[in-house]
């Protein structure tokens, strides 16, 4: 089932100075709830952007065709396939801001979707309003993503960064990063040598302030540093800062003697245990251990 609705061009004056990503946008919202959608369509259609109602799944080479800014997902009517869908929407869609508005969620199910690809999670129930901003917020960092192309290459021992492709090389073979992994490190890298804390970096990453134990960052940076480390394993790239935050500088192993067993933060108050291993050293960890099993369990 497919509805399609095209709003009036352009909206009232109010409402395209109200829209902060400077021009109108087409989205569309996969969702069943009919009070939800009803609400949700008439504020889009005061600011004028086009949007497109989806009753049920879609195949992912239909969404490519819509071309659009956003999309506006429940995951819960997608049933036990919510997790492949997404991850293969995030795939081919990398420039595609994604904001998930479902029911009530457990952590390890936010966390999930938002290292599969979810840009934003919202529980219902919400205000459109804040739906509206949300989806204003991640289009405008995916319109910022996509000024990159005058970027320059950036260099380090022997890795290449090419914010233009989204990817980055070793003596011409591309890293296998998923587009959060690609992101951390052109995040990393653009700090020049800066420490750069847990917080900020989620904050930049995702959006919004970290929920204290949440140890996405501490996992994405492990599973960037391995893959570094394996297409070149003669440099060191991300340096921790114990208690603070990492820093990416191009360092040659013989050099840079840095404790790399469980670097994903030593002291049990930051550590970030490495997902499906490793020692547990402390009740907390032992919380992050079940969190971490949880991600790759249940549905939404």
């Amino acid at each position: 089932m497919m509805e399609s609705t095209r709003a009036e061009q352009g909206g009232t004056p109010e409402a395209r100075s109200a829209s902060s990503t400077g021009s109108p946008l087409r989205i569309a919202v996969l969702d069943r709830d009919s009070g939800f959608i009803q609400v949700l369509s008439k504020r889009l259609d005061r600011l004028g952007w086009e949007h497109r109602v989806l009753g049920s799944p879609v195949p992912t080479d239909a969404v490519v065709a819509m071309r659009l800014s956003a999309l506006v997902v429940d995951l819960a009517i997608l049933g036990p396939q919510a997790w492949v869908w997404l991850e293969r929407l995030s795939d081919a869609l990398p420039e595609l801001g994604i904001v998930v508005c479902t029911g009530p969620s457990t952590v390890a199910q936010r966390v999930r979707g938002l290292r599969l690809g979810a840009d934003d999670w919202i529980t219902k129930p919400c205000h459109p309003e804040e739906v509206i901003a949300r989806v204003q917020s991640v289009v405008r960092r995916r319109r910022r993503s996509s000024s990159r192309g005058d970027v320059k290459p950036v260099l380090a021992g022997e890795v290449e960064i090419r914010s233009d492709r989204f990817q980055a090389f070793v003596n011409g073979a591309s890293i296998d990063l998923t587009r959060r992994e690609f992101e951390l490190i052109e995040l990393l890298a653009q700090a020049e040598g800066r420490v750069l804390e847990r917080e900020e970096i989620y904050s930049r990453l995702w959006g919004y302030a970290m929920v204290r134990g949440d140890r996405s960052v501490d996992v994405f940076v492990r599973n960037l540093r391995q893959k570094l480390e394996k297409a070149s394993p003669k440099w060191r790239y991300i340096h921790t800062h114990f208690g603070i935050g990492y820093r990416f500088a191009a360092e040659a192993s013989g050099r840079a003697r840095e404790v790399s067993e469980g670097d994903v933060g030593a002291p049990a108050t930051t550590a970030a245990l490495d997902v499906g291993g490793g020692e547990v050293g402390d009740q907390g960890q032992l919380a992050g251990a079940q969190q971490d099993h949880e991600l790759t369990a249940g549905a939404i």
